[in-house]
């Protein structure tokens, strides 16, 4: 049965005021969320250190993620950020044999290119996969740079620039035929779409709960494959990493046999609150029936631009998109900026604006904006 979207957008009081196309820079917030920042508060308030609460909440964030990915709890570390369970990624690995090339992509967010490249002094060598000459990366491009050498094949699954979806199947594949381990950023597909690690295939997924996940910033999560979760050893480290926390032990570093050994220090406790609350809701919700709608919702807004003449840069087939509509204009800055005093909240990357759906969008949101769009199509729509 399809969940009732009429009904959950009253949920988001954002809507009331905004049309909010802006999932993937930071989501709408949910009647849920807010109330669990003030349950934070009321603990706070009415016991002080709460801690036996507060770790529970840290759990649920790892089984509700766990759930979400399709995955095991003790494969998931819970994180301050994508950067924070990249870097302890990377402290485990070794790029000190033969095998020490990084593959990524063009469509990458800085995190996962910069951190990589951090590593060059250790001996990584990090080579870029470039687009075509239509704006996409195919699997071809992959096949190129990707063989006995490499190490990890670290890629985005939708790129933040252009809403661009990569062949992850297709790219594990080649992977897969040369040895090397796959690290897949999902921060912008995770909730807007179903994702399967397990499926996929892919090694690491990394993510954040503050987009389409419906949470806050300054929590995120690491994947890691069962297989790994013992035998990488994070240098990068802390108490929340050990096998027993509560051992206070300064003699040596006794990291925990699962996921967890790639988190550090101590939670951040009032963002636990709020995650736990938004994958709750997502997950009540589900993210096959929020797939379908939010491809629906895209492929309407793109096919509404071109018939005002002002085509998105996105691809039109749903496996080579995500959830965010990317048009090109000659000052995207100041385009979003006139859609915001239309009450219409946007975000803008390059020389494209963003316009990022999620379930509590509809069709009059749509809809909305295609007619502001045409109004503001001679002043910024590309020369």
């Amino acid at each position: 049965m399809e969940p009732n979207f009429h009904a959950l957008r009253k949920e988001f009081p954002v809507l009331e005021r905004k049309t909010y196309l802006n999932s993937g820079s930071y989501c709408a917030l949910a009647h849920d969320v807010r109330a669990a920042f003030e349950a934070y508060m009321e603990d706070r308030l009415l016991v002080g250190a709460n801690w036996d609460v507060w770790v529970t909440k840290n759990e649920s964030v790892r089984a509700l993620t766990a759930r979400l990915l399709h995955a095991a709890p003790d494969e998931i570390a819970v994180t301050a950020s994508v950067s924070a369970g990249l870097n302890a990624l990377a402290s485990a690995l070794s790029f000190l044999g033969p095998r020490n090339k990084v593959v990524v992509s063009d469509f990458e967010f800085p995190t996962n290119a910069q951190i990589w490249h951090a590593q060059e002094p250790r001996g990584a060598r990090v080579v870029h996969v470039p687009r075509a000459a239509d704006g996409y990366i195919p699997v071809e491009n992959f096949a190129k740079a990707i063989d006995d050498q490499t190490l990890l094949v670290a890629i985005t699954h939708v790129c933040f620039r252009n809403g661009a979806k990569l062949d992850i199947p297709g790219i594990v594949r080649l992977a897969r035929a040369k040895g090397a381990m796959v690290l897949l950023d999902c921060y912008q597909a995770v909730g807007s779409i179903d994702i399967d690690v397990k499926a996929l295939d892919v090694d690491f997924a990394a993510g954040g709960m503050l987009k389409y996940l419906l949470g806050t910033a300054g929590i995120g999560f690491l994947y890691v494959r069962d297989a790994f979760t013992k035998s990488l050893v994070p240098t990068n480290s802390g108490w929340f990493a050990q096998a027993q926390i509560t051992a206070m032990d300064i003699t040596a570093n006794r990291p925990a046999p699962n996921a967890r050994r790639f988190e550090a220090g101590t939670p951040a406790v009032v963002n636990c609150y709020a995650a736990e609350a938004g994958l709750k809701f997502l997950l009540a919700v589900g993210t096959p029936a929020i797939e379908k709608r939010n491809y629906a919702l895209t492929g309407r807004c793109m096919q509404k631009l071109e018939e005002i003449g002002w085509p998105s840069i996105t691809p039109s087939q749903n496996e080579r998109r995500g959830a965010t509509v990317a048009v090109p204009s000659r000052n995207s800055g100041g385009l979003s900026a006139e859609l915001m005093k239309r009450d219409i909240v946007t975000s803008h990357r390059d020389d494209n604006i963003r316009a990022s759906f999620h379930f509590y969008n509809n069709d009059d949101d749509v809809d909305t904006f295609i007619a502001a769009m045409k109004e503001l199509r001679g002043s910024f729509s590309p020369l």
